[in-house]
């Protein structure tokens, strides 16, 4: 049975995080994606088809090469799946900030 590869999966990898950032600033060859790391091709083209299977990585035949694009609209379920826990943080910061203030303003009485 085959497991279908999901995006939280294929961003827990810091060189497929590494290739997203990437080609998030502009599509790229796998051979000019390959360039940026000390890592054989072979492993670099393992990693962008990780990320083409989880639909991160956009392909795009473009005359005779292969251009990869990123998908931000996948980034979504990651960042859907985020923000309860980036809100809640964010209160419990807030809570905590007040706290500091009621502690300096006490102090200095």
């Amino acid at each position: 049975m085959e497991t279908r590869r999901d995006v939280f999966q294929a961003i827990a990898d810091p060189t497929r995080r590494a290739i997203l950032s990437l080609v998030a600033a502009g599509a790229m060859t796998p051979g000019t994606i390959a360039e940026n790391f000390d890592a054989t091709r072979q492993t670099i083209s393992r990693h962008i088809r990780i990320l083409n299977e989880c639909d991160l990585l956009e392909q795009k035949q473009q005359g005779r090469e292969i251009l990869y694009y990123f998908n931000p609209d996948k980034m979504k379920e990651v960042s859907d799946f985020i923000e309860p826990f980036r809100k809640m943080w964010e209160a419990r910061f807030d809570q905590l900030e007040a706290v500091m203030k009621q502690y300096q303003s006490k102090s200095k009485s």
